[in-house]
C-alpha cells in the first residue's frame, strides 16, 4: 500500500513539473509570437546636391536592440526609375544601429528603402530625399516609364512593393523571383501573390506563377524561361481586404 501511495505522489510530483514545464514553453512561443522586428529609419527630408546624406537605422526586435542582424542593406533611386535602383551596405554599429553614407549629383526626387533581415523575418521602411529643388525627377518620371515600358500605378496609400528582379539570367536555369510587401511599414502577410509572365516576341502566351509567402510579407517562386529574349513580369497582389495592385517589370534573358 505504501509503495503505491509512494508511486502516486511521485507521478503527481512529474506531472506538475511537466505541466510547469509546459506552461513556460507556451508563455515563450506567446511571447514570441508578440515580439515584431521594427526599424526606425531615419532620413533628412532635403539635402543639396554633392552633399553627403547619412542614412541611420535602428534594428529593435520586441524590446531588444538587434546588434547582430543577419543583413542591413540600403537602397536608392531617382522616382520614377526604381529599376536604376543602387543598393549601398550598411556598417554595423554594434548598438543596434546600422549605417551608410550616399551623395546625389544632381537635383531630384529620390526614394529609398531600409532592407533589414533579422529573427527570421524581413522588413523595409521607405523614405524619400528631396535634393536640391527636386525638379529633375518630375520631370523626367514620364519620358522614363515611357521610354523604358515599365508600368507603376499608383498604389494604395500606405502600400508598397519591392520586386527584387533577378540578374544575370540564363535560359533553362531556375531563378528565384521574391517580391516584399509592406502596408503603413508592416509586412503584408496572407496576400494572394501571381506573376504574370510573357515573352515580348509572344504577347499571346502569358504564364501565371504562384508564389508563397516565405516569411511575413515575403513571397517567393521558382521560375525557368525557356527562351532567350526580353520578358514582362507583371506582379499582381490581392488580399481578403480588397487590395488589388499591380506593378510591371522587363527582365532580359539570355
Amino acid at each position: 500500500m505504501k509503495k503505491i501511495v509512494f508511486l502516486l505522489v511521485i507521478t503527481a510530483l512529474v506531472s506538475l513539473t511537466a505541466c510547469g514545464e509546459t506552461k513556460k514553453d507556451n508563455e515563450k512561443n506567446t511571447e514570441d509570437e508578440l515580439k515584431t522586428l521594427d526599424v526606425e529609419f531615419k532620413v533628412p527630408e532635403t539635402a543639396d546636391t554633392g552633399e553627403t546624406v547619412k542614412l541611420h537605422a535602428l534594428v529593435t526586435y520586441g524590446d531588444e536592440k538587434v546588434k547582430d542582424a543577419e543583413k542591413v542593406e540600403f537602397e536608392y533611386w531617382e522616382k520614377g526609375k526604381e529599376d536604376d535602383s543602387t543598393k549601398i551596405e550598411s556598417t554595423n554599429n554594434e548598438d543596434g544601429t546600422y549605417s551608410a553614407e550616399v551623395t546625389f549629383d544632381h537635383d531630384g526626387v529620390y526614394e529609398m528603402y531600409a532592407h533589414v533581415t533579422a529573427e527570421g523575418l524581413h522588413t523595409m521602411p521607405k523614405k524619400s530625399i528631396t535634393v536640391g529643388d527636386g525638379t529633375v525627377a518630375e520631370n523626367e518620371d514620364e519620358q522614363h516609364d515611357e521610354a523604358n515600358g515599365h508600368e507603376h500605378s499608383a498604389h494604395a496609400e500606405g502600400f508598397s512593393m519591392h520586386f527584387m528582379k533577378p540578374e544575370n539570367v540564363k535560359v533553362n536555369q531556375e531563378n528565384d523571383m521574391t517580391v516584399h510587401l509592406q502596408m503603413d511599414e508592416t509586412p503584408l502577410e496572407n496576400a494572394s501573390v501571381r506573376y504574370e509572365i510573357w515573352n515580348e516576341e509572344s504577347p499571346d502566351k502569358h504564364e501565371w506563377v504562384e508564389t508563397e509567402e516565405a516569411n511575413p510579407g515575403e513571397y517567393k517562386a521558382i521560375h525557368l524561361f525557356k527562351k532567350s529574349g526580353s520578358y514582362v513580369v507583371v506582379v499582381h497582389v490581392e488580399n481578403d481586404e480588397g487590395l488589388h495592385e499591380h506593378e510591371e517589370h522587363q527582365i532580359k534573358v539570355n
